[in-house]
């Protein structure tokens, strides 16, 4: 199996990704929801960006890939940490991430918001439809990519070398 080509990017690519994405909003989000743990510093850098100061955290979980087997792609994840519906219930909210891979855990979110009552909108800086497993994409996003992006935050924690060993080589 070929390994997928690796990008890393820097603070200021990521800042231009949302100078990117702002003008894009067809409308103004009274709040934020975002996706732990990649989706943690984008959605900062875009809260201050568009001036939203409602932040929320969501975080997802889907079954070990040992039980991936048996549970599927398709299985819907369990929320470990999640807002309340009453904040959500009738506003404008934007739920993002750093990236919209196979889609599951940003479209996971996306319906955990619907069901609260929000309306929901998708944002995420990279978009790989060659991965996406859904038949969404995202509404909002700074670019379409078919590499593996490794974002300034993910080397700043753990260093480029632990980063990809921890990904399998994949980047």
């Amino acid at each position: 199996m070929d390994q997928p080509r690796k990008e890393i990017i820097s603070y200021r690519e990521v800042s231009k990704l949302i100078s990117q994405i702002l003008p894009q909003f067809e409308t103004e989000f009274n709040t934020i929801i975002m996706i732990s743990p990649g989706g943690i510093i984008p959605t900062g850098m875009m809260a201050a960006a568009a001036g939203i100061e409602e932040i929320y955290l969501a975080q997802a979980q889907f079954p070990s890939e040992a039980d991936l087997e048996e549970a599927k792609l398709f299985t819907w994840p369990k929320f470990s940490q999640f807002p309340a519906d009453a904040p959500l219930a009738d506003k404008r909210v934007l739920v993002m991430n750093n990236a919209w891979g196979s889609g599951r855990t940003t479209w996971a979110v996306y319906k955990q918001v619907e069901g609260a009552g929000g309306i929901p909108s998708t944002c995420v800086l990279h978009y790989n439809p060659y991965r996406n497993l859904l038949k969404h994409k995202p509404d909002y996003y700074g670019a379409i990519t078919d590499a593996y992006i490794i974002y300034p935050w993910d080397i700043d924690q753990a260093g480029p070398e632990r980063v990809f060993l921890e990904n399998g080589g994949r980047g």
